[in-house]
């Protein structure tokens, strides 16, 4: 996690997840375009501060097609994938406790407001976008939506909103598909075969974040889905039985 940007109040990524992790979160506001609880804070330790996203699990609607575990969960996991395949896709986020009980807290992103997001989404020679492409494969992101991605001043592209991943069923819904079928990069395989190494192995930082996230199914299902990318080295294609991009795209 060596990404330094203008993306977070003047903090690199490092410096800013150690102050998710003990700074006082003081909530200013609520994103209601949200469907769960979602709260606009600033965390500070006296000295820092920076804006954050604050979504407790107290305000989370349940799921049908994620019964267990918890969307705030999701995210933690999703960050640490993000983390384990060196590409820094997830802003900073740790789970801690806040002023309504435990949840997901990460750090703001402060995003280039002059990038074109629809044009943005369908370029194809795009290296960040399309190791985002993959990392969705990964954890089987059911809603990666144009306005999920938060290209920064500094150049660096991050996403946002990865509570409905991980499901055990293939469910990958995304606005990426420019690159279905074809073959993939050699930076991309050597990232994910790291990945696979580090899922093995039950003492890695990776295992032990999900294990306390996810189901034991659903971390074999990870573990499968990297296995077959690896296998057969292409990006996936759409479900043919399953919505394949998110309602509304936007």
């Amino acid at each position: 996690m060596n990404e330094t940007t203008d993306a977070f109040d003047g903090l690199d990524a490092a410096s800013g997840l150690g102050l998710l992790s003990s700074g006082e979160i003081t909530v200013e506001g609520r994103l209601t375009s949200a469907s769960n609880a979602t709260l606009y804070c600033t965390v500070s330790d006296g000295t820092r501060s920076a804006a954050c996203v604050y979504k407790p699990v107290a305000g989370e609607r349940p799921l049908w097609d994620f019964p267990d575990g918890t969307l705030a969960g999701r995210e933690v996991s999703a960050f640490a994938v993000s983390e384990a395949l060196g590409w820094a896709i997830v802003p900073p986020t740790v789970h801690r406790d806040g002023p309504f009980g435990e949840g997901m807290v990460q750090l703001w992103v402060h995003g280039d407001t002059t990038v074109d997001l629809v044009a943005l989404s369908r370029e194809t020679d795009n290296a960040d976008l399309r190791h985002m492409a993959v990392f969705d494969a990964v954890i089987n992101n059911s809603d990666r939506k144009i306005g999920h991605l938060l290209p920064t001043p500094g150049g660096h592209l991050y996403g946002c909103d990865h509570g409905v991943s991980f499901a055990e069923d293939y469910k990958l819904r995304t606005v990426l598909w420019q690159w279905r079928g074809q073959p993939l990069t050699d930076d991309a395989l050597a990232a994910l075969e790291s990945l696979r190494d580090q899922l093995k192995d039950p003492g890695s930082a990776l295992s032990d974040v999900l294990g306390r996230h996810l189901t034991e199914p659903e971390v074999y299902a990870v573990r499968s889905r990297v296995d077959l990318l690896v296998h057969h080295r292409i990006h996936p294609y759409p479900a043919p039985d399953w919505p394949s991009v998110p309602w509304p795209p936007v």
